[in-house]
């Protein structure tokens, strides 16, 4: 019975040291595990749970098994035209064999050195190998867009606003696209994929995710913009003049218009007081004709004798009234 207890005792005893040693540990969900002897691999574990290994000896090194995240430098790449751009892609990949990753790169930050090599190469070659339109458009949808300005309260009737958007119409006319970004984002990881691989890495997809022009192809950019837009500035100039010479066009008519309405309005006033002249004189010739044809003399004599410059008798008949008087005319005092 002493033996037995002694056994039992020992054996608890062992069995309280081995469990202190640490036998047992824990892969998370989300990890995965490499399990070395003595520097060299003895197993990797994928699945999530309490797993075995033996204390002292085995150690465990644990890696994500979720997507992780690829973010590269912005590269200067020159495309096959040799226009110069910014290229910035980023990247999700996974840790597929750990066994591998951990003989080929061990850390994760590892990892990410690899990737830094084999995608900037991927994506220098890519883009080099292509055109600058590919790179910058994934659809050729730009080509069937119509940009009209927006016309609001900036003329005077629908007519004349449908004239200034027909003037202001563009169309973008670009080179038609036969891969696009996408498809340029699909060759990286067509590329690059089978390389990762060698390192136990699993490449879900790469993305350009921005495109920016150099200091040299900038300039170009801003020209055409600018020169888009000095067109746009010259058709509402066009349309300013336009409306400026129908404007000075309806000022004359009406300036016409008015001086004709005017003149036939003097002309009639002067018509109506010239047969009020006429009246009047009808009347005052009629109550005594010998009078009024005395005064009419007279001042006709008022009106164009200043200005005869020669000589004339008075035997004439124009100066019957100073040169034979009449005795039958009688003056009213």
């Amino acid at each position: 019975m002493k033996k037995l207890v002694t056994v039992l005792v020992i054996i608890a005893l062992l069995l309280t040291v081995f469990l202190l040693l640490g036998p047992f540990y824990i892969v998370p969900e989300g990890e995965q595990a490499v399990v070395t002897r003595f520097g060299r691999i003895i197993g990797s574990e994928t699945e999530a749970g309490l797993k075995l290994r033996m204390p002292l000896i085995d150690s465990v090194t644990r890696y994500p098994s979720t997507l992780l995240s690829w973010d590269g430098d912005a590269q200067r790449i020159p495309t096959k035209e040799n226009q110069f751009i910014w290229v910035d892609a980023t990247a999700r990949w996974r840790i597929v064999d750990p066994a591998l990753f951990y003989m080929t790169v061990q850390t994760v930050e590892g990892g990410r050195a690899r990737l830094n090599d084999v995608l900037d190469s991927t994506i220098r070659t890519v883009i080099s190998e292509n055109y600058l339109n590919e790179a910058v458009r994934s659809t050729n949808r730009i080509n069937s867009l119509e940009y009209s300005e927006e016309i609001n309260n900036e003329v005077e009737n629908e007519e004349d606003a449908e004239t200034l958007r027909s003037l202001t119409n563009t169309r973008a006319q670009q080179e038609e696209i036969k891969i696009g970004r996408d498809g340029l984002s699909d060759m990286m990881l067509r590329d690059a994929a089978p390389l990762t691989l060698n390192y136990g890495i699993e490449l879900e997809d790469v993305i350009i995710r921005q495109i920016r022009y150099s200091d040299d192809l900038t300039g170009s950019v801003y020209s055409r913009m600018i020169k888009e837009r000095s067109q746009i500035a010259e058709a509402y100039r066009s349309y300013g003049r336009g409306q400026l010479l129908s404007w000075q066009g309806r000022a004359e008519n009406d300036k016409r218009t008015i001086l004709s309405e005017a003149y036939a309005e003097s002309e009639r006033i002067k018509g109506e007081a010239d047969a009020e002249a006429a009246r009047i004189y009808s009347e005052a010739y009629s109550a005594d004709p010998e009078f009024f044809r005395l005064w009419t003399t007279l001042e006709s004599y008022r009106k164009t004798l200043p200005s005869i410059q020669k000589l004339l008798t008075t035997d004439s008949a124009y100066f019957s009234y100073l040169s034979s008087p009449h005795k039958d005319v009688q003056y009213a005092e």
